[in-house]
């Protein structure tokens, strides 16, 4: 079983290969290019690196968002292609259990935290027995003091990720009442080998689709969306 994993649902970029025995490769970059710009030549040259050709794969795992509605489509229109192409399924696993799986193993609550902006974030609450990820709180978009609440309630230790936690850093630190620490940088992000591992757990479950099917799940309508529904209201009014 290979699978090749593609992320692109923030300013990482990150491309993999695994198999049931080992993450084969893993290609992850974290600078401004768009993703338009970086994955397929990421892609590209992880494949000749590790002298596997696209054809060999049997599945395609992509991160489903949420994210930037951007990079999301990149993905999913990357993995739709090669999908069609090679006549293979995607595994598509939410963002934020993917962040979240960095950090499999752990005794802490874990607490992906995505900067969506306005003050708000994608996040969710984790467990983990053994490799086995247990879901407290599902993936959600809600204000940051809205997550934080819910962690105070819980009175656990837990340890924050994601490319939310520099700007969030202050709030968590002015109102956070239980044990936590944040995760090094190493992990703190979206990360393709991650993704992969959860991926493969999602594939043997029947947790998979068809190119044709998929679709990424935004959580929440994007800007010029939200406008327009605004201005329909406005002139309703």
């Amino acid at each position: 079983m290979k699978i090749l994993v593609l992320e692109s649902s923030g300013l990482v970029a990150s491309v993999a290969v695994v198999t049931e025995e080992k993450l084969i490769g893993e290609y992850t970059t974290n600078f401004k290019k768009t993703h338009s710009q970086t994955l397929l030549p990421m892609m590209d040259t992880l494949l000749k690196m590790i002298g596997i050709p696209v054809q060999e794969m049997d599945a395609i795992a992509v991160s489903g968002g949420p994210g930037s509605f951007t990079g999301l489509r990149i993905g999913s229109a990357t993995a739709k292609g090669l999908g069609l192409a090679l006549s293979i399924p995607i595994i598509s696993v939410p963002t934020v259990d993917a962040i979240a799986y960095n950090l499999c193993g752990t005794d802490a609550v874990v607490c992906p935290l995505m900067d969506a902006r306005r003050n708000q974030t994608y996040t969710g609450l984790y467990t983990f027995d053994g490799d086995q990820m247990k879901c407290i709180s599902g993936q959600k978009a809600v204000m940051l003091g809205e997550i934080i609440d819910e962690i105070n309630q819980l009175g656990r230790k837990v340890i924050f990720l994601g490319d939310g936690v520099p700007v969030f850093k202050p709030y968590i630190e002015e109102h956070i009442q239980v044990p936590h620490s944040y995760a090094p940088i190493h992990l703190t992000q979206q990360r393709a080998g991650a993704l992969g591992a959860l991926a493969l757990q999602y594939y043997h479950e029947g947790k998979y689709e068809s190119a044709a099917e998929h679709q990424p799940d935004y959580l929440r309508l994007s800007q010029a969306e939200r406008e327009l529904a605004a201005k329909k209201g406005q002139e309703k009014a």
